[in-house]
């Protein structure tokens, strides 16, 4: 492609208009995209002068859409972070970590999950349950709290 740090900018300048992205996450694309170095350096250089590189905004916002929109558990949303380029330092401080937040948003997901179920489950279910949260990336102690207020029926009973 062209060495020229103005096509670059204005290359990061299409991606971002798609969605917010990471300053990793448009490093990678530019050279992806044939972009020398140099290039690259200087058109993430001046996009982040002007404010539209910001990895703080971006992980605080898909901190709210991880635990808000999509209900995951904390770890799931420190995993999508970490793959949108985020670095652990600006994950760890842009997550926090609560506790009622998590079992309320667990507790929330079982309900869509079992809106007829009723509140007995066999031994099966309580395993896809657990299973299904765990994918989410909910936490051991997190589960078990989410999952306590089921009762367990025996399988012959069903």
């Amino acid at each position: 492609m062209t060495d020229s740090g103005d096509d670059a900018r204005k290359y990061a300048f299409k991606l971002l208009s798609y969605r917010g992205r990471s300053e990793n996450e448009l490093r990678e694309r530019l050279a992806k995209k044939g972009f020398p170095e140099k290039a690259v350096d200087h058109a993430l250089k001046n996009l982040k002068e002007a404010g539209y590189i910001d990895d703080a905004a971006l992980a605080l916002n898909l901190k709210r859409q991880a635990l808000n929109n999509r209900l995951l558990g904390y770890n799931g949303a420190k995993l999508l972070m970490l793959k949108r380029g985020l670095s652990i330092q600006t994950v760890e401080s842009a997550l926090g970590f609560d506790e009622d937040l998590e079992i309320r948003n667990a507790k929330k997901l079982l309900g869509k999950k079992l809106k007829s179920a009723g509140n007995d489950l066999s031994v099966s279910e309580r395993r896809r349950l657990w299973n299904f949260l765990a994918r989410r990336g909910y936490s051991f102690s997190t589960i078990e709290k989410s999952l306590r207020n089921f009762n367990l029926k025996r399988e012959d009973e069903e």
